[in-house]
């Protein structure tokens, strides 16, 4: 038997090679527990919150309008993009509506002609209805088309750029006692603005026809028949004397 120092005994393995072993085992074990929890937490992390997540996050964005961000249109189509967003997807009242408007640095040709190439590769078919536009648009101010997809339609318009809309807009409305306004310089007012409106096709009535239309017109009055008894005028009744 071993003797502290002192002279006092000491049980074999306390402070010797045993329990030096002992004390290393235990270690492993604590290190070991501590990496099997780790693991498991990263597990539980990346199966259960990380798909929760992505999922809430997906719910709560607007399809249609994550398929507008997909459109595959050069980056100078869609510059400070503006969405606005009415009704809800139940059609409760009004079926959800939703207006993308955004800023191209090219002509209104050239962008129209890169966004309906997007929209054709995206799966959406033009037509051509009744009522698209609902007021002509002149070739010198932009061009206005209407596509259709699966339950939506969409109206694509792509116009002027805001500077030269405000600069028509003060020459054809002046106001009281304002000077004219000076002209815009063609160097500094380029490109074009696009508008993107997409609708719920139920909702949509252009080129749609009424399966049970009514009358036409002015309906005319009815004619009686004049061969009823009530129409016949009886000979008059000589007077008594």
């Amino acid at each position: 038997m071993r003797t502290r120092t002192g002279g006092k005994p000491s049980p074999e393995g306390e402070d010797g090679p045993d329990g030096l072993r002992a004390e290393l085992r235990h270690k492993l074990r604590t290190q070991r527990r501590l990496r099997v929890v780790t693991l498991v937490s990263l597990a539980a992390l990346v199966l259960l919150i990380l798909p929760a997540f992505f999922g809430m996050r997906a719910a709560s964005s607007d399809p249609v309008l994550a398929s507008l961000d997909a459109l595959e249109v050069p980056s100078w189509a869609s510059k400070n993009d503006k969405d606005f967003e009415t009704g809800n997807s139940l059609c409760l009242g009004v079926c959800e509506f939703r207006e993308r408007v955004s800023e191209s640095d090219q002509s209104f040709k050239e962008t129209t002609k890169v966004y309906s190439e997007a929209l054709t590769k995206a799966g959406w078919t033009e037509r051509k209805v009744e009522g698209c536009p609902e007021m002509p648009v002149k070739a010198e101010d932009g061009t206005y088309t209407c596509w259709q997809r699966d339950e939506l339609t969409l109206d694509l318009s792509v116009g002027l750029p805001g500077c030269a809309v405000d600069q028509v807009s003060a020459e054809q409305n002046p106001q009281a006692g304002a000077e004219a306004p000076e002209p815009i310089d063609p160097a500094s007012c380029v490109g074009s603005t696009v508008s993107i409106k997409v609708w719920n096709a139920i909702e949509d009535e252009r080129g749609k026809t009424d399966p049970a239309p009514g009358p036409q017109g002015v309906q005319p009055d009815a004619v009686l028949p004049t061969d009823d008894s009530i129409f016949q005028q009886s000979e008059p009744t000589p007077a008594t004397s």
